[in-house]
């Protein structure tokens, strides 16, 4: 196992609870220490990722064992963690009238219990290396369980090019419109 200064046990959880979680405990460690995270949440893997980038934290990766993800992250400076939210938002309702694609970046197995009929499932995690399966001129609507891992979509979107993108707030916990399974 990889040394770490520190451990917080998020198994069991579901976003946006590990990063929540990895908010409060980092803010225990000083500078350039390591924070082990176990996860079970198999979307905490882009999600802590994602996360670590926007704050100036260092995600140096994670080891498997079993169904337990073992995250590992060095803390950045001591400077107040400022988050980027993305800032063109849209609501759930506003989604139904618009035209363009429902992008949904919740993991593969979210995507099939019940997702908005017409929506593309990219899972967080791969969404960087599948930008070429998106369309530059369309409008994107960035969808996730919750709002966050939409958000940091949605930034990684806008850091490639991509200008026509909103997240949907609240997020699908929130929907209450049709789905679809594929199950």
């Amino acid at each position: 196992m990889i040394q770490a200064n520190m451990q917080l046990d998020a198994k069991g959880l579901a976003c946006p609870m590990p990063i929540v979680k990895t908010k409060k405990a980092i803010t225990d460690i000083e500078e350039g220490q390591v924070l082990e995270i176990q996860a079970t949440d198999k979307g905490s893997k882009a999600d802590l990722a994602a996360w670590a980038s926007t704050v100036g934290h260092q995600y140096l990766g994670t080891v498997e064992e079993g169904d337990v993800l073992y995250h590992y992250i060095r803390k950045g400076s001591n400077e107040p963690e400022v988050e980027k939210t993305f800032e063109q938002t849209v609501s759930l309702e506003e989604i139904e009238s618009r035209n363009g694609l429902v992008l949904d970046v919740r993991e593969a197995a979210e995507y099939a219990f019940g997702h908005i009929e017409g929506a593309k499932s990219i899972p967080m995690g791969e969404l960087e290396s599948r930008l070429g399966e998106l369309d530059k001129e369309e409008e994107i609507y960035v969808i996730c369980r919750t709002g966050k891992r939409s958000d940091l979509a949605a930034q990684l979107l806008a850091k490639n090019g991509f200008t026509k993108v909103y997240n949907v707030l609240p997020g699908m916990n929130e929907w209450n419109g049709n789905i679809k399974k594929d199950i």
